[in-house]
């Protein structure tokens, strides 16, 4: 089966594709900003990397959030929940970590389907 890269780099891809399944990670992109702007910009870069890839955010099936500071989740969620259709939760984790930049206040992790027959997937 063929796996297909977006973004790649030597250290990383921005999405990868393999039998169906599209695997992202995404982080902010403004290592000051509050928990609100750096969710904003993830979950608007991971839509971006969806459709690339060739799915959307109806075909989640993982999500895994890392956040710096606990204290984040009330604020994080309440963009979450408005960023997931209704009726298409994934399955989900949250938890707090040391993340890679002392920046970082949130770092995603999604495991999405395909859309079949899409050209991208």
């Amino acid at each position: 089966m063929k796996i297909q890269r977006h973004g790649t780099t030597r250290r990383y891809s921005d999405s990868v594709s393999h039998a169906g399944s599209v695997y992202l990670v995404e982080v902010p992109q403004s290592t000051e900003a509050d928990i609100r702007t750096q969710t904003r910009e993830v979950l608007d870069s991971l839509e971006r990397l969806l459709a690339q890839a060739g799915s959307d955010k109806s075909r989640l099936l993982l999500a895994t959030i890392y956040l710096r500071n606990m204290e984040d989740y009330d604020a994080m969620n309440e963009l979450w929940d408005t960023w997931i259709p209704e009726g298409c939760a994934p399955a989900r984790a949250c938890i707090q970590a040391k993340l890679a930049h002392p920046g970082y206040r949130i770092e995603v992790v999604l495991i999405a389907a395909s859309i079949p027959d899409s050209p991208a997937g």
